[in-house]
């Protein structure tokens, strides 16, 4: 069984608000560089970083983090991890990073995400962004902005499809066979 729970449209009113949410939180784009997680959350971190250029008429830092050779539990998931390598082209130092994800689950992800950026120097705070928090933490990690919040049976799933990497803009809620 398959659940739509967001179509394109629920898609970029929830990446406008988000934009608007980290704008009104950091009192505008000064000293704010948005890092994406690879390969969705990438996706979505440059449609939020062009949302708010085309508000602040500033240019925002970016980057992509890949978290394959960081993750605790890779060795257990993946027999031969091919990892596309992190992009910061700039240093983070002092920076106001948003971290942007498609879904928060466990935290895992996102605590790899950190160890990368950080790897990379220390910015001045890192601040979470995501487009769905379906719970489930299994480490003590909190999302600032969240697109939807859902919640998810142990025999579920959430899908988050983006127009760059699968075609359409879709989230779906999917149970388990």
């Amino acid at each position: 069984m398959t659940k739509i729970l967001m179509d394109d449209k629920a898609v970029l009113r929830s990446l406008n608000k988000i934009a608007h949410q980290i704008l009104e939180q950091n009192e505008g784009a000064d000293n704010l560089s948005i890092i994406g997680i690879r390969t969705r959350g990438v996706d979505l971190a440059n449609r939020i970083v062009n949302i708010i250029e085309d508000i602040e008429k500033v240019k925002i830092l970016s980057g992509c983090v890949d978290i394959t050779l960081y993750r605790d539990d890779f060795r257990e998931t993946v027999d031969f991890p091919h990892p596309k390598g992190s992009e910061i082209q700039f240093d983070p130092k002092g920076k106001k990073i948003i971290l942007v994800d498609d879904v928060l689950f466990t935290g895992r992800t996102v605590r790899s995400a950190i160890d990368v950026i950080l790897d990379f120097g220390r910015p001045k705070s890192i601040q979470l962004a995501v487009l769905v928090d379906r719970d489930g933490r299994e480490l003590p990690i909190q999302p600032d902005y969240i697109g939807r919040k859902v919640e998810v049976r142990d025999n579920e799933y959430v899908q988050v499809l983006t127009k760059e990497t699968d075609g359409e803009d879709k989230i779906m809620l999917i149970k388990r066979k």
